[in-house]
This record gives C-alpha cells, structure tokens and sequence, in this order.
C-alpha cells in the first residue's frame, strides 16, 4: 500500500464512529521480586511483588486500539461486575476517552473478566483468571439488547469480541444481536469469535487458522499445501455470506471475498515479540481502515501493520496508532513463504537438481521473457568464503559475557539459560549485517539487562574489538596453513564457489564482492584464497560506518550505473538474510546459498528457513551442481564483443 494512500486512510478514520460489542476484560501484570521472604502467619514464602500494570482486556482492547487510533467516536459495550476491578475499566476507558454507558453492571453471578498473569523476570507465570465461571441473566442481555438497538443505527462500524465462554454472549442475547445486526444492513460488521463463529449472520469474520481448522470446510485441507489455506477461506465466505480475513501468524493473513483472495505477508519482527493484543490491534485496524473506504485487501494490509507495531510491545496488552503504523510502514521486512520455509518437505525442486524453486512467479530467463543476468553482487562469508567458520561461536560467549557481567561459566544455569537464547536471537536475526551494528545491537541489550553498571557498559567499537580479537586468532591460523600448503583453497571455500566465480566471469558478468566483515580484512582473505581480481565490480567491506551498510552500497551503485528499471539484470548470492532482502526490494534476483560451513558442501537447513523468510527465489546448498545452475540461469558464456555493462567496447 502507497504511503501516501495509507497515509490518507488513517486520517479518515478520525471521522468514524465504532461501537465495540464484547468480552469486556482487565489484563493485570505482576512483575515478581526475585526477593522473597517467609510469611509471619503461615511461614510459607511469599510472591513479593515490584510493580503492577493493568490494560484493557478483550473486547476492552479492541475500544482501545480504536482509540488510539484516533476514531472520531469508541463505544463499548459488555458487562462489568460491580467489584474494584469493574472501576479500575471504568477508569482506564475514562484515561482514553472510550465511552462507557453501554457497559452494564451485573451485580450477582457476574465478577469482571481479570486475566492476572505473574512475570519472574521475562518467563509468565501460571495465569490467575476470574470470571471464567459467570453467568448472564436475562434482565441484563434484555437491558443490553434495548440501548443497542437504540444506539447501533448511528454508528459507521459495529465489532463484536467473543473470547470468554460464560460471557456476554448467551444464546438469547446472541439471537438479539442477529436481529439488530440485519436491522443494520449497510453498516460494516466485523465478527471475531472463538466460539460462535456461525453466528451474527452477515458479519464480516476475522479469525485464525486454529479457529478455521474447527469449521467443516477444514476437513479435507492438506493447508500448508499452495493455495490450500485461500481455498479454505473462500469456502468460508460461501458458508457466511461475507468476506473472511483468515490470520495465520508468520505466514500472513489471507483476505477472501465472493470474487477474490488476496494473499498478505507478516511483518518480520526483530527480537522478542508478545503477541497478546495483537489480534486485537489487526481487528481494530482493518474494520476502522475498511469503513473509512479502504477496501477488504488494503484494510487487512492496515491491519498486519497494526499488529505488526504491537507484538513488539512486551509485558502489556497492547495497542497501534497511526504514527507507529506509518513508521513500520517505510522500514517494514516482511516474512515471505513462512510455510515452505518451516516444512522442507514442501519442497519443489527444478528437475533432478538440489536447485529448490522457492518463489515460483520469479523465475528467471524462461523462454527468454527476462534480461540476462549480468550484475552479480556476493556475500562472502558462508557464500564463498568458509575462513571464518564458526565465527558465531565465538560471538556467542562474548555477547553472553558482556550482557551478564562475567564469564558465563560463572553465571546460574537458568540466567545463562535467558540470555543465551536472547545472544543466538540477535546474532541469527543480523547474520550479513556489519559487525559494528551488531555491537550495537549488543550494546542495547546490555542496557536492558542490566546486570552491568552503566559506567562499565562499554561501547560498540570496544565489544567489536574484543570480538575481533578472538576471531581473529582463528582466521590467522587457518590462513597460515593455507599458506603452508597445509590447506588448500577448496578446504576453506564452499564447494565449487571458486569454479562458479570463473564461470560468471567467462560468462561476461560484472561482479561484486560486499561482505559486512571489515573491508580490509575482506580483501586479504579473497587475495589469499585466490579470488579477488575476479571482482572486477570492487570489494566493498564494512569501514565502521553504521550507517551505510556495504550490501546497499553496493546495489545503489549498480543501479546507478545501469538504471533502476534495469535492476532485474542483478543477481545476489547470499546465505544471510540481508543481501536477500535488499536485492529483492529492488527487483532484483536472489540465490539463497543455505550452505554447510563446517563440511563445506551440503544442506544447512537452519540456514534455508532463514533465506526463504528473506524472500530468496531459489535456494542452492552449495555449487556442486555448476552445470544445472548456470542453465537454470541462463548465465551462458557472454559474446565478446558486447561488455557487461552493455555499452559499446
């Protein structure tokens, strides 16, 4: 969606009246002391807790992401319970100008939603839930059903929440609200409920792929398969009458209406997410971008960035606003194929080759309808280079030791436990990415530690020299044996990379070297292992400069030399995420290496996951099968008499 349009969407929604019709929750956090102490009366421990934070819950939370968004008019309606935690709801929708006469107090048989969940530092606790056991009385649905019918009429857009099973929505007042839903036709409905999906008749459904494997039209979808899950959602919408939007997590949301189905992608998320409000966040979005003219594709596109800017909100129940939506707009990655690259057993390969065919609509130079590749920019580390193997595992214990202070040998089992898992989240997560910006990264989450006094914090450029330190005695020796005779260049490349480099020269393509390993360092290791004249593009390496990444650079270049309309002449060979994604952005085409450092030829399956997420159109293990990948590119040997860059000799 352009910037401009969405831009335009958000604004519009200002001027929308919602009313919010739901399970009304409070969502409590208790972050727990890792201090404790014994009970005078009872002498057990005791739960000491530090701080506490509450949010609306549920239907709540839906009112609230309407708000924030900015909707001209929130209305909620639901049931409270005439208890502390009733006015604590009544308060917070005070805080955030969400109207609440439509919320009724039962005062028998009825105590407010609480969902009360204990944190010991980042792990939850077991959940402490009220109100699971409430009962509606039929004065209280006939109250709520009156001022309905009374008020929905003068609303641009109705939400119904259904996530409670003894909650607002019994089977009369469900049959009450049917009746005033047909009373509304012309007004846009949207349904998310986990329970009673088949009712609200006309409503438009959101709902996850859990929900919609209990329907009967889930019965014979194999829905990883291609297609499998938008088939799914179009039987819906003939089951419904209405159009479906179908949220899978990582592998999108599909959007069906009678006509079509549209096919979107999740926004990739840096580090740890928590997708509590999340649904909540997408509902709010494409029902508001929806009712301010957005149709059911770009309102759902809304929608996946609104829970795109939540699920990076921990320890809360979270909402997005339209700034937040408009930044993540203009910096989003997306996660492309999230099925195919979870379950290799999806695979699709060209012919008898180990060449997997990833994104199918990208291929390239069949039956000549493409412009020969010409342009080749390579990562080097993993892609050609295997000198620094194991280079992770040297990052690794240096990152675990800056976060926690000391040598992890020193540090407890489970808090060594919760830091390493976050050190291997972030060193995957920026696998390609300059090393001086992962330092930075390191940097970030030292802070946020805090295990280290801030005095002692040390900067980017100190940790990345103690990493360099160490990694560098591991690069040094393996090139002394090399020059030794003790390796030989085959024992330190990926299988055939120094073949393929020559056969892409004598093919007369134009080629780049752009590694996020410092410059120098790159241009030593290519020189030794005998490779580095063949770029005659240039090496670019990393300078310390974290603000011009040398895989941009390199592809700003080249499309200036050649034209931004030409950018699909350029092929990218990569086994991080970076090169991949920056290609495709540009149009150009990606060859994911999902290669195995240590044995140098084979599948790296973790790797592969990782390179079809980026968007790579094909994913080779190495270039053992040179033949049947220059074939399938097309990259057969150039005429002489015309140069790479297509000008005149």
């Amino acid at each position: 969606m352009q910037n401009k349009r969405l831009h335009q969407v958000l604004q519009q929604i200002s001027s929308q009246r919602v009313a919010v019709i739901g399970d009304v929750c409070l969502d409590l956090y208790l972050f727990l002391s890792d201090v404790s102490e014994d009970s005078l009366e009872t002498g057990l421990p005791t739960q000491i807790v530090e701080r506490v934070s509450g949010y609306l819950g549920g239907a709540g939370n839906v009112a609230a992401n309407c708000a924030a968004l900015g909707a001209g008019e929130v209305a909620l309606y639901g049931v409270i319970g005439d208890d502390l935690y009733g006015r604590e709801i009544l308060h917070l929708c005070e805080t955030l100008s969400i109207r609440t006469a439509g919320l009724e107090r039962q005062p028998d048989e009825w105590h407010t939603n609480v969902y009360t969940k204990p944190y010991r530092r980042d792990t939850e606790q077991s959940r402490l839930d009220i109100g699971t056991l409430n009962r509606l009385q039929a004065q209280t649905a006939i109250t709520m059903l009156q001022r309905l019918r009374e008020e929905l009429p003068s609303f641009d857009v109705v939400i119904i929440n259904q996530q409670v099973t003894n909650g607002l929505h019994s089977p009369e007042f469900r049959r009450g609200l049917t009746e005033l839903i047909g009373a509304i036709a012309g007004t846009p409905v949207f349904l998310d409920s986990r329970n009673f999906p088949d009712d609200y008749v006309g409503s438009i459904r959101k709902l996850n792929l859990s929900e919609a494997r209990r329907t009967p039209e889930a019965e014979s979808f194999e829905l990883l398969r291609g297609g499998a899950a938008g088939a799914l959602a179009q039987r819906l919408v003939r089951r419904w009458g209405a159009p479906v939007y179908l949220t899978r997590g990582e592998s999108g949301c599909i959007v069906a209406t009678e006509n079509a189905v549209f096919e979107l992608p999740a926004v990739a998320v840096e580090g740890p997410v928590d997708p509590v409000g999340a649904g909540d966040s997408m509902l709010a979005a494409a029902a508001l971008a929806h009712a301010a003219g957005a149709p059911h594709d770009k309102a759902a596109a809304i929608g996946v960035l609104a829970a795109g800017v939540t699920v990076r909100k921990r320890f809360r129940t979270g909402v997005a606003t339209p700034d937040e939506i408009l930044k993540l707009s203009q910096q989003a990655e997306y996660i492309h194929n999230a099925d195919l690259a979870s379950h290799p057993s999806l695979a699709v390969y060209h012919q008898q080759s180990h060449i997997e065919i990833v994104a199918q609509d990208r291929q390239t130079n069949r039956g000549g309808r493409k412009p020969p590749l010409r342009y080749a920019i390579f990562d080097h580390d993993g892609t050609i280079s295997a000198v620094r193997e194991g280079w992770e595992g040297i990052m690794d214990p240096v990152m675990c030791e800056a976060v926690l202070g000391r040598p992890p040998e020193e540090v407890p089992a489970e808090e060594l436990r919760v830091a390493r898992a976050r050190v291997r989240e972030l060193i995957d997560r920026t696998t390609g990415v300059q090393t001086i910006v992962q330092m930075q990264e390191l940097v970030s989450l030292v802070e946020e530690f805090g295990r280290v006094a801030g005095t002692e914090i040390k900067s980017a450029e100190e940790y990345k020299a103690i990493y360099n330190e160490r990694l560098i005695e591991l690069v040094r020796e393996r090139l002394t044996r090399l020059h030794r005779g003790e390796l030989a260049v085959d024992d330190l490349t990926i299988k055939n990379a120094v073949p393929l480099l020559r056969r892409l020269r004598e093919a007369g393509t134009r080629m780049y070297l752009a590694s996020g390993t410092d410059e120098q360092d790159v241009r030593v290791e290519a020189e030794a292992l005998g490779y580095a004249d063949l770029f005659e593009g240039g090496i670019v390496g990393s300078v310390g400069d974290a603000e011009n990444d040398p895989k941009s650079l390199v592809l700003r270049r080249i499309l200036k030399e050649i034209g931004a309309e030409n950018a699909s002449a350029v092929i990218t060979f990569g086994d991080g995420p970076v090169e991949i994604r920056e290609t495709r952005k540009l149009g150009g085409f990606t060859v994911g290496v999902a290669s195995d450092e240590v044995r140098r030829y084979g599948l790296n399956l973790h790797k592969r996951r990782r390179l079809i997420r980026a968007g790579a159109d094909i994913v080779v293990p190495d270039y053992s099968q040179l033949e049947d990948l220059m074939a399938f590119l097309g990259l057969e040997a150039a005429d002489a008499s015309k140069p790479a860059d297509g000008g005149s000799k």
